[in-house]
């Protein structure tokens, strides 16, 4: 995605809902040029448009939660998608990282083979015809756009698995990566038993999040790919127990207030020099 489109969606995560006219003025483009820009928005489902304006109201959430950080997190794609080699078949869990991760193996890879457990990742690369793509059965959580439970694992476990790659909602140094979803983590932990590499990619924010669920043991973890604003005892944590940390730079930004003539302050991020 192009510089300016990064900066519509960083702006709505934090405003939720913004006037075109407004953002083209914010942006210094054309409302025509903007319009452009927030229709391949909306047919990736990140953004609803509404008459004169563009909102995160009705996306799901993880169409949100892309958007949030999402400069680190494409960061964090790229480096990720540098692990896999042509000719792999891959398993991708979800969440946001793990989708911006298919999608750049998508654009850059030939000949690999993506599984995953995840309607929201099917939809977002499905029109890319480069790429195999193998959605697994099981119970679907429509929240989160994907499947869970035994059949899942039973489906997998047909396939030869290079790679593992999952998302996580929180860290406590010394037990691990944890989940929210009690479902959704013990898919995950079947699924660790059905390959030889895993791979956790976040960005370091989860990492001062705790969820209630252990999700992956660190003897089952190959290696973390995160930014460098991971905490110091995290990354401890991670290295005392023979797990691979690999770390992108974060992207310095900057927090700006704008008010205009009849409308509430709109908040926005600007990159630092």
């Amino acid at each position: 995605m192009s510089d300016r489109v990064v900066r519509i969606m960083e702006f709505l995560a934090h405003n939720n809902k913004v006037e075109v006219n407004m953002l083209a003025d914010i942006l210094d483009v054309s409302q025509v040029t903007l319009r452009k820009d927030l229709d391949k928005l909306e047919k990736s489902g990140i953004v609803r448009r509404y008459h004169g304006y563009a909102s995160f109201e009705g996306v799901d959430d993880t169409s949100k939660r892309i958007a949030f950080n999402y400069t680190i997190k494409r960061k964090i794609a790229k480096f990720a998608a540098q692990l896999v080699e042509d000719g792999e078949t891959v398993m991708i869990e979800s969440g946001s990282c793990c989708t911006l991760l298919a999608e750049e193996l998508a654009l850059t890879q030939k000949n690999v083979t993506i599984m995953t457990n995840s309607l929201f990742v099917t939809n977002f690369i499905r029109n890319f015809r480069n790429i195999k793509i193998f959605m697994l059965g099981g119970y679907f959580q429509p929240e989160s756009q994907v499947l869970v439970g035994p059949i899942v694992t039973k489906y997998a476990k047909n396939f030869y698995i290079d790679k593992l790659f999952i998302g996580a909602d929180g860290f406590i140094p010394n037990q691990g990566f944890t989940g929210r979803d009690y479902l959704r983590v013990e898919t995950v932990m079947e699924l660790v038993s059905c390959v030889n590499k895993v791979f956790v990619i976040t960005e370091a924010e989860k990492f001062k999040r705790r969820g209630a669920y252990s999700l992956i043991h660190f003897n089952k973890l190959t290696g973390v790919i995160t930014d460098d604003n991971i905490p110091k005892e995290a990354e401890s944590s991670l290295l005392k127990n023979n797990v691979k940390v690999l770390k992108v730079s974060s992207v310095e930004e900057q927090l700006k207030w704008r008010h205009f003539p009849g409308m509430p302050p709109v908040i926005y991020r600007e990159r630092g020099d």
